[in-house]
């Protein structure tokens, strides 16, 4: 529900950051797993309950629900806004993350600098169809170290693996 709430408001722009005259083209824009979306909405669940509370309190007393509630409907916005626009990107050049609500950080990796891609599946992350993945690579790019609750993990890691040989990076494999 908050997943689609945000569709409609909120835009992190990845297309702003591709370099168009050099021919770099979108691959996946990946968003996060819904699963990251759970914590909002059970924040935004406690805010519906504490509201109901306010509307049955004195009226010397009602203050307090009433704040609590606005307090949890405003966290939870935020914890969704914060998990929609963080975006992993996979381009024809290159890996990119995107996040930040107020303000907006990149971290970039061109596809020649990725040494290994390990795939982490927890047991329930396996269950709902989400993992989290690892860059290996030589300088060590922090922001890009780790992405996680990415949906469809193995499918996203045969794209990487594709856009890297697409790139002549790597030797095809052998039929």
């Amino acid at each position: 529900m908050v997943h689609w709430i945000l569709g409609s408001i909120a835009n992190p722009h990845v297309e702003r950051h591709l370099l168009v005259d050099e021919g770099e083209q979108i691959i996946d824009e990946v968003r996060h797993h819904w699963v990251v979306y759970l914590r909002a909405d059970a924040e935004a669940l406690g805010g519906i309950l504490v509201f109901i509370l306010f509307l049955f309190s004195p009226v010397r007393v009602a203050w307090l629900p009433f704040v609590v509630a606005v307090g949890l409907f405003l966290h939870a916005g935020w914890l969704a806004l914060d998990d929609y626009m963080d975006r992993f990107v996979i381009t024809n050049m290159r890996v990119f993350r995107l996040n930040g609500v107020l303000g907006q950080r990149l971290a970039t990796m061109p596809m020649a600098r990725i040494l290994d891609i390990t795939v982490e599946k927890p047991f329930i992350g396996r269950l709902l169809g989400f993992g989290h993945f690892v860059f290996e690579n030589a300088a060590q790019d922090q922001g890009l170290r780790e992405i996680r609750y990415v949906g469809d993990p193995d499918g996203r890691d045969l794209t990487i693996e594709r856009a890297i040989i697409g790139a002549g990076l790597r030797p095809r494999p052998a039929a």
